[in-house]
């Protein structure tokens, strides 16, 4: 893996920063991460990356196999699923905990399924929508850790569908920001289930759980969740301004510490930093070696702006690296996601972004081959001393 770091232009004035700067933010959640949906910028980050339980935030992951399912035309919503006697004693009135209050062996629309696994966060419906897509919990869990892997939640592991207790059943906080980043961005039409404030099934009225709903902070979702041995949680979102910010807490005792401490982190948010732009859309980035080419290296950008959240009034500056692994391998194409941007104030990563290629690189000719090759062979021994030291 090789680096280039770049410099970054200062993106804020001598002002003084803020009383409570990015430094001084402290939350009594054992867990937190906030960040902002537009630009990719962490703003805040406690135990972010360490595993944790997430209790029925999990039905966050299912929601996303169900709408992932409807968008690739393989279930519809007026398809109907038959609640098993599982699905009704273990997820139903009899088990206590949160249900949709499913009638066994009823056949039930996909739709109302979904506002009953969202809003009312009925296990009863979790285990019936597993089990009408896969069979079973076990088979719709390895389902689940097949959808975590393709959007990009490295560190979480599934093994059912509501988010039952289970050492194996873990996430982390940023993992499951990312999801929520990703359901929102990939089925705004389905999302909007996650922002309706009740729900009523079999003539039972239920509130949605998300105490963010009602703070008149642009909440639009997503899931809490508890368990005697997570603590309480929640992953949330909201909107000011046009400006979209994602918090997750967890471990707290109470329900009104997750309110509390999730409604102050994206308080603090909104009000402490301010968008900055870096570059342009199309604009050089910087550039990464090429092994073999007609040229020894290929100019790196983005196909959309790149921006960053920053404290407002702050004197900070960032600083840029960008990572790959290399050489590349001539041929080389553009528009090929080659690289990652990461953007760092001090020791601390606050983003990083992908980088294409902006141009194409050929083959070059045959010395050039073999120069490049003792290049990289007295590289690669220089690589291997200093790692031994």
């Amino acid at each position: 893996m090789r680096s280039l770091v770049l410099a970054v232009a200062t993106l804020v004035s001598a002002t003084p920063a803020p009383a409570l700067g990015v430094d001084d933010y402290q939350t009594i959640a054992p867990f937190a991460y906030l960040v902002d949906a537009g630009t990719g910028t962490v703003l805040y980050g406690k135990n972010s990356e360490a595993p944790m339980m997430p209790a029925s935030t999990t039905k966050v992951m299912t929601a996303e196999v169900i709408f992932h399912e409807l968008k690739e035309g393989r279930l519809k919503l007026d398809d109907k699923f038959v609640v098993s006697e599982h699905a009704w004693r273990d997820g139903g009135t009899r088990s206590g905990g949160s249900t949709m209050f499913l009638a066994v062996n009823s056949s039930v629309r996909v739709e109302d399924l979904l506002r009953g696994l969202i809003i009312q966060s009925g296990n009863d419906a979790a285990i019936t929508l597993a089990e009408g897509v896969s069979g079973s919990e076990e088979a719709f869990a390895r389902r689940m850790n097949d959808r975590a892997k393709a959007i990009g939640m490295a560190h979480s592991n599934f093994t059912n569908p509501w988010g039952r207790g289970d050492p194996d059943h873990r996430v982390t906080a940023s993992d499951m920001a990312r999801l929520a980043e990703y359901v929102i961005d990939t089925y705004p039409d389905l999302y909007k289930i996650f922002g309706e404030r009740e729900f009523t099934w079999n003539k039972i009225r239920q509130p949605n759980r998300n105490p963010l709903l009602l703070m008149n902070i642009g909440a639009d979702g997503l899931k809490t969740g508890d368990l005697a041995e997570s603590g309480f949680g929640l992953v949330g979102s909201a909107v000011q301004n046009d400006e979209r910010l994602i918090v997750v807490v967890n471990g707290l005792k109470t329900a009104r510490d997750r309110a509390n401490e999730s409604q102050k982190l994206l308080a603090w948010g909104f009000r402490t930093f301010e968008e900055r732009a870096l570059f342009a859309a199309g604009e050089t980035v910087g550039t990464a070696s090429v092994f073999g080419g007609t040229q020894s290296d290929v100019s790196l950008g983005t196909t959309k702006p790149i921006r960053i959240l920053v404290p407002r009034g702050s004197g900070d500056r960032l600083s840029g690296r960008i990572v790959y692994t290399g050489p590349l391998m001539a041929p080389v194409a553009r528009g090929t996601e080659v690289a990652r941007l990461v953007i760092s104030r001090g020791a601390t990563e606050l983003m990083e972004t992908p980088l294409q290629t902006t141009e194409d690189v050929g083959v070059g000719s045959l010395q050039r081959r073999a120069l490049d090759a003792g290049i990289e062979l007295v590289s690669g021994f220089i690589r291997e001393r200093l790692a031994r030291h």
